[in-house]
């Protein structure tokens, strides 16, 4: 289960990227999580997926 308040989903997304996987489909993939969806709700709170750092910013 994912948090649903946008500023903890950034911080969860990004600690598991940080810590557990090196990319944010293999994040998705691992989690059964839609990566569009997942991105839409961060971009909605003003965050983007940094591919070359791997994190939303």
């Amino acid at each position: 289960m994912l948090p649903v308040d946008p500023m903890i989903l950034y911080s969860y997304v990004n600690q598991k990227l940080r810590d557990d996987y090196d990319s944010l489909d293999a994040l998705c993939e691992d989690l059964e999580l839609d990566r569009a969806a997942l991105e839409e709700k961060l971009a909605a709170a003003g965050f983007v997926y940094d591919e070359a750092r791997s994190c939303f910013r």
